[in-house]
């Protein structure tokens, strides 16, 4: 991941809108900072969610609230409680979706 040019920025999550994003079952709600390539998100996902989509792009991920499963194209689960991340690169078989039974904050950079 390569930051691109940017001075330094404050950003008050709270003062930035959310877009909804439903998944197979459940919804995301996204808040969004982009400059060039760098995504920023603060992500809540519904009890319930389970994403639409396999995402083959690289992120690194926090869990601020709740618990995440993430799977993997090739069958292997984990299970991230609040404080745990995971790393991801844009390369190789990381093929990835994400699940909640009761919810969860995240904090993703892409």
């Amino acid at each position: 991941m390569k930051i691109p040019e940017l001075a330094f920025t404050l950003t008050d999550w709270s003062e930035v809108p959310a877009t909804r994003h439903p998944g197979e079952t459940g919804e995301a709600w996204w808040r969004t900072f982009q400059i060039g390539d760098l995504r920023v998100r603060m992500v809540e996902y519904s009890p319930g969610y389970l994403a639409d989509h396999w995402c083959d792009r690289g992120h690194v991920l926090l869990v601020l609230e709740g618990e995440l499963t993430t799977e993997l194209r090739d069958g292997r689960r984990f299970t991230l409680s609040a404080g745990t991340s995971y790393q991801v690169s844009d390369f190789g078989d990381a093929a990835h979706r994400s699940s909640t039974l009761g919810g969860a904050k995240l904090f993703i950079v892409d």
